[in-house]
Order: C-alpha cells, then sequence, then structure tokens
C-alpha cells in the first residue's frame, strides 16, 4: 500500500488547545488515515492512479466518512488509526453528487466518533480546525475565507463550497472542525487563492457535511442513494477564458463513443447558450435521468458541429465495491 505519512504542520500554524471550547485532542483522534489500491483494469485507474492515500473520520463506531476519490472502485482498503493500528476496511457506498463515501472498518476502530454538525451558520473569518491523521503534528488552525459553489471539471457542482486558508498540505479526506468541536465538513482539494497585493496562498475546497444528511441512511442501508442517477458524459470540461473546453474524456465513456475530443470548445447544450461550468451542469441535469441523449453544438478547428452524445449513468461505468 502506499505511504500514507503526511508531512507535519509547522508549530506556528497548529491549533493552540487553549485557544478552543473543545477537546481538541479527542476530535483530533477521530481522524483516522486511509491508504487504497485498485486494480490497474478500473475504469478510475487512468486518472486517479490505483494507489491513493488521505483520510477520513470516525463518525460511528465502524464507520468512516471519506472523499469519495479515494476509495472509488477500491479493492483493498486499509485505515490507520489515532494508535497507529492497521485496519482493514472496505468501501459501503460512494455518493458521486456529494463527493461523500462511507467506508466500514472490519476490526474495532477504537476511536470516539465526532458529533457531526452543519456549517450552514459560519460566518467567513470564523476559526476552524483542519484535522489531518496523526494528531496535533498534522492540525492546522485556519479560518473560513470564502463560501460559494465550485464546479470541477469531472462533472461536479456543490453549491456552497467552503473555501479555507491556510492550505493543509495533505488535504484528501482531511477533517474541518467547527468552533464547537463537530466536523462541518471534508477537505477535497488544494487550489490557490488570492491575497491583498496580489500574491497568492493555497487553500482548501471543502464539501460541507450538510449534504450528506439527505442520503446517509440511504448509502448505509442499500450501498447507493435512491435518487434517479444524473446523466453523466465522461468528459472533462474546464473553463479556459470566456471559453468551455473539454480538456479530455473518459476512454469508452459517453462522450468518448460520440467522438469528442480533447479540444472541443461547447457553445451550447440543448440549443442553450453556455456561460459558465456550472450552468452547463446545470442545464445537463437538467435534461433528464442517465440515458436521455444530450444535444452539443461545438467548435472545433474553427468548424461549427454538433455532437449527440447518449449519456450514461456514472455507475455503471465503475467497479463496485466488494465485501470481504
Amino acid at each position: 500500500m502506499p505511504d500514507v505519512a503526511p508531512p507535519r504542520i509547522p508549530p506556528s500554524l497548529r491549533p493552540d488547545p487553549r485557544s478552543v471550547p473543545f477537546d481538541l485532542d479527542a476530535a483530533i483522534a477521530a481522524v483516522v488515515g486511509l491508504a487504497a489500491r485498485v486494480p490497474d483494469s478500473a475504469f478510475t485507474a487512468e486518472v486517479l492512479g490505483t494507489e491513493r492515500a488521505g483520510q477520513g473520520v470516525v463518525i460511528r463506531d465502524d464507520l468512516v466518512l471519506t472523499v469519495g476519490y479515494l476509495v472509488t472502485e477500491a479493492e483493498e482498503v486499509w485505515l490507520t488509526t489515532h494508535q497507529g493500528e492497521s485496519v482493514a476496511a472496505h468501501p459501503l457506498a460512494v455518493d458521486f453528487e456529494s463527493g461523500f463515501a462511507l467506508v466500514q472498518s472490519l476490526s474495532p476502530l477504537k476511536a470516539k466518533p465526532v458529533a457531526l454538525g452543519s456549517a450552514e451558520t459560519l460566518d467567513i473569518g470564523a476559526d476552524l480546525v483542519i484535522a489531518g491523521a496523526g494528531g496535533r503534528d498534522h492540525a492546522l488552525a485556519a479560518r473560513l475565507v470564502a463560501r460559494q459553489e465550485f464546479a470541477g471539471y469531472w462533472e461536479y457542482l456543490v453549491d456552497d463550497a467552503l473555501f479555507t486558508a491556510p492550505g493543509h498540505p495533505h488535504w484528501g479526506g482531511a477533517a474541518v472542525i467547527g468552533p464547537d468541536g463537530q466536523l462541518v465538513g471534508l477537505c477535497s482539494l488544494q487550489l490557490a487563492g488570492s491575497r491583498p497585493g496580489g500574491a497568492t496562498e493555497a487553500i482548501n475546497m471543502s464539501i460541507p457535511v450538510d449534504v450528506l444528511a439527505p442520503v446517509f441512511d440511504d448509502m448505509v442501508t442499500i450501498g447507493r442513494t435512491r435518487r434517479e442517477p444524473r446523466p453523466w458524459l465522461g468528459a472533462y470540461v474546464n473553463e479556459i477564458g470566456d471559453q468551455i473546453v473539454v480538456v479530455g474524456v473518459a476512454t469508452d465513456g459517453p462522450a468518448d463513443r460520440a467522438g469528442l475530443q480533447a479540444g472541443d470548445v461547447v457553445s451550447a447544450i440543448a440549443d442553450d447558450q453556455v456561460q459558465d461550468l456550472a450552468s452547463f451542469y446545470r442545464r445537463l441535469w437538467s435534461l433528464g435521468r442517465a440515458g436521455t441523449e444530450v444535444p452539443l453544438s461545438i467548435e472545433r478547428g474553427g468548424r461549427h458541429m454538433n455532437v449527440v452524445i447518449t449519456s450514461g449513468e456514472r455507475a455503471r461505468f465503475l467497479r463496485r465495491p466488494r465485501f470481504h
């Protein structure tokens, strides 16, 4: 399995346990290291790799909340507890809409679960703790610098993402702990943010834990959500300047089968002009459930073209979690 030892946070950037009104060590102890192995034949291996490392948070005795990209199609998952014990686990469910996943340990984790809170009342400037696995050495004192929608090139949209600074160097699945010691989100990405004067700094984009509540029971009981699956293209699309550009396609995915190519500029979807990535996704998902036909107007090499993609259900292209 990959080496999951994360870089340590400089002492000057760590939270002071005397400055928070909760048991900092108890909250941090709920964060576990996570390592996953994915077979070479997995659909996501080409983009996400076959060995993935990050962390998750114990929210029930044997249940860990993490980010979906760490365990999608994983055939082997190991958790490392606060005491350094390695525990085998399996992915219970991945929700591609929220970006969350649940992992179930196969042995007791001996960690007190952290309570799920809410990010709804957090104001800009709120003091937070971003906790990676491994104790205080891997915890970061951070602040909420923005909350806004985030659109990812992999057909992903968070309506009210949390942006925190400074950035945690080992962000994947790190816990975002609120002022009351409860879990308010999970780190998903590291981005470059702007500081006054034009300087840049690393910031983290986190998924608010609030989006878990509507699907949690389904994920635990049936290993998926009951929502109708959204139409999925298997296209990697990004905003470049004022254009929506295809930067790649998933091999043998719906877009690839329809002939969409890297470099294509999308000008319209279903006769609606494309304004930005978020509006592109919202229009795509408004067309119906997975399987619906998606007409795109594109520009390729100076020529206007129309491409019709028969959308798919993302989960059907992926290996299903395998119980031990």
